[in-house]
């Protein structure tokens, strides 16, 4: 409303829509932080979120290492740092990563602020409009949000029980496909909890090398194994297949791993490894968007994690947490859940994934879970193209064991009592 010599006159609100980029258009909220919102309430037993589980968090570590460095070290810590990160800590992740046979030096590291901006940041690097990517169905939703905007057209291939079904990008890529990349999470897949077969691994770095194609390997649960033998990074067996050829991580795989769940979400505190000319071009990137990770959180997580021992012994400490989470939550699937439902048997991570019978619809249900106070994150959210009705994410690493039993209770009295035709 505006008054002008006693006359009121009405004034229309700006369309906002019309006014911003059309690739806003291909903007949505995550479903996961949405039914995160649903779950604040204290009486719902949440499936949802990949959350850790809060009360390992390493407090004390934290207290301790915060006056450390403002004592010792606060005005560099409060202060602008280089975009490609606090040195010490990338020089301890690069010895960290060559337990697991990643031979880089600090230059292949780049700091970025939590796992999703790196995604963003090689979403900007590779992605053109109507560019191909490859990736699995399903895949992880937060790099779907990441590449949407920048109108990227995807690719899938189906999971089973080794993971990705690799050799299924051949015919994409003979239809006349280029892809600008491969996105695999070989390690406890989220949304599905499938880890990539060593076989697997090895085929698809002979794709890869065959038709020159760049493959982003996103591996934030690696160090959470509970089960089997650890299986070599697929950025390993690319270095391996090229037999010393050229030198030491100048191959087509580029590494993303992150803090988020061996220390706190919170820390916001990731990596990319890649060879040093996409670094470069990553650090240009990154400077466009909050010109460097947080100085302050980088010598904080490097006074806490420094001493190789805490490290180990609080990583083993939260294995034997989840293990045990999981395995309650497998047991009380195969106990309630009604007949022709599946799941995956993840041997690592936070997560499982659920196929109900044909007739059922996740989306559709999900408001009488939250009636019976349990939520989940429906299939199709995890699905580019469409699809994944009758599945669902469950989290388990989040609850207590006692919490999981009840939640699953009430999750297949809703499944019993819904079967909703699709």
């Amino acid at each position: 409303m505006i008054e002008q010599d006693g006359i009121i006159t009405q004034v229309e609100d700006i369309g906002w829509d019309a006014m911003l980029a059309e690739r806003t258009q291909r903007m949505s909220s995550s479903v996961i932080r949405e039914l995160l919102k649903f779950t604040q309430q204290p009486d719902i037993i949440s499936f949802a979120g990949g959350l850790p589980a809060p009360e390992f968090f390493p407090i004390r570590e934290f207290k301790e290492a915060c006056h450390y460095v403002l004592e010792n070290e606060g005005t560099v810590a409060l202060q602008y740092s280089p975009t490609e990160g606090y040195w010490p800590l990338k020089e301890y992740l690069a010895e960290t990563m060559s337990k697991y046979g990643i031979l880089v030096e600090p230059e292949n590291i780049l700091m970025v602020s939590g796992s999703q901006q790196g995604l963003d940041l090689l979403g900007k690097l590779f992605i053109d409009r109507d560019a191909c990517i490859i990736c699995s169905r399903p895949t992880y939703l937060g790099a779907l949000q990441a590449w949407n905007a920048y109108e990227v057209r995807y690719e899938s291939v189906p999971l089973d029980d080794e993971g990705m079904v690799v050799e299924d990008i051949l015919p994409i890529i003979e239809a006349g496909n280029r892809p600008r990349f491969v996105y695999v999470l070989p390690n406890f897949h989220n949304p599905a909890g499938t880890t990539l077969s060593a076989e697997r691994r090895e085929r698809l770095v002979e794709i890869a090398r065959q038709y020159d194609l760049v493959i982003i390997e996103d591996d934030p649960y690696g160090q959470l194994r509970y089960e089997g033998e650890h299986l070599p990074p697929v950025v390993v067996m690319d270095d391996e297949l090229r037999s010393n050829k050229v030198p030491a991580y100048r191959g087509n795989v580029i590494y993303t791993s992150t803090f988020s769940k061996i220390l706190a979400p919170g820390l916001r505190l990731a990596w990319v490894i890649a060879p040093v000319e996409v670094i470069e071009k990553l650090v240009q990137v990154k400077q466009g968007a909050d010109l460097h990770t947080s100085t302050f959180t980088q010598y904080i997580a490097y006074e806490v994690i420094r001493e190789p021992s805490w490290m180990k012994n609080h990583i083993q400490m939260i294995r034997k947490v989840y293990r045990e989470r999981r395995d309650v939550m497998l047991k009380a699937l195969e106990e309630f859940m009604p007949d022709g439902t599946r799941w995956t048997h993840p041997k690592g991570g936070l997560f499982l994934w659920v196929s109900l019978p044909k007739g059922y619809d996740t989306n559709k249900i999900f408001p009488k879970a939250i009636e019976q106070k349990v939520a989940y994150v429906p299939g199709t959210a995890f699905h580019p193209n469409g699809g994944g009705e009758n599945t669902m994410r469950l989290n388990f690493s989040y609850s207590k064991p006692e919490i999981i039993y009840e939640g699953i209770q009430r999750l297949a009295k809703v499944v019993k009592q819904n079967p909703l035709v699709i």
